[in-house]
């Protein structure tokens, strides 16, 4: 009866793989989650399939459930470092600022990466947490860059820009600064943001906005 359970799993295993496979190959992804939590019922809690469903709902922008299926799996394989990425960004995408906050710090001491810290200042500012965000700022600026990671930044309704993430650490270091009245070390980031991206053009506007003001 045991060899006959098996067997039964196996199959419904392989045609379960075989429906998801077909749903992504036209592109139903609703019919492909469906499949992959067949297969996650099948194979049980433990099943790499929640993997695929996380990264499914990541991809189509569902951060809700790519957030619970994340923070799940991490329960019990909390060093998955891509993981950890999608649940912080998951938060972010929700507005759980605090969880987010919580959720990048622990993403960055594991990793050291700039662009976690990046946004982790961002965060933190935005709760107006600047002495933190500037910390955290600094950090960034500090690290190696591996100059394939673009900021997108909106310049005014029709227009974006993309800039490289050194010179959008800088930008934001003077955003910061200019926050806590440390308007000389603002100037300075800003022009250092300019000069490692010269078409920065939020950064100029700040910059020249710096200079307009009377000296006191």
């Amino acid at each position: 009866m045991a060899a006959v359970a098996v067997a039964q799993t196996a199959s419904g295993v392989a045609f379960e793989q075989q429906k998801m496979k077909q749903a992504l190959a036209y592109g139903d992804k609703t019919v492909a989650a469906n499949a992959m939590y067949s297969i996650i019922l099948l194979e049980g809690p433990k099943s790499v399939y929640k993997d695929s469903l996380a990264y499914l709902y990541f991809n189509d922008r569902n951060f809700i459930s790519c957030f619970l299926v994340t923070n799940d799996i991490l329960k019990n394989n909390p060093g998955n470092l891509d993981l950890m990425e999608m649940n912080a960004i998951s938060l972010e995408s929700m507005g759980a600022a605090e969880k987010a906050v919580e959720a990048y710090q622990n993403l960055f001491t594991k990793t050291n990466n700039n662009y976690h810290a990046y946004k982790l200042a961002g965060l933190q500012f935005g709760m107006n947490k600047n002495e933190e965000a500037y910390a955290s700022i600094k950090k960034a600026d500090k690290l190696p860059d591996d100059g394939k990671v673009k900021i997108t930044f909106q310049v005014n309704k029709n227009y974006n820009q993309n800039v490289d993430l050194k010179a959008a650490i800088a930008y934001l270091e003077g955003i910061i600064a200019t926050n806590l009245n440390k308007n000389n070390e603002a100037k300075i980031s800003f022009e250092r943001a300019i000069k490692l991206f010269p078409e920065f053009v939020l950064a100029k506007t700040k910059l020249d906005a710096l200079n307009a003001e009377p000296k006191k």
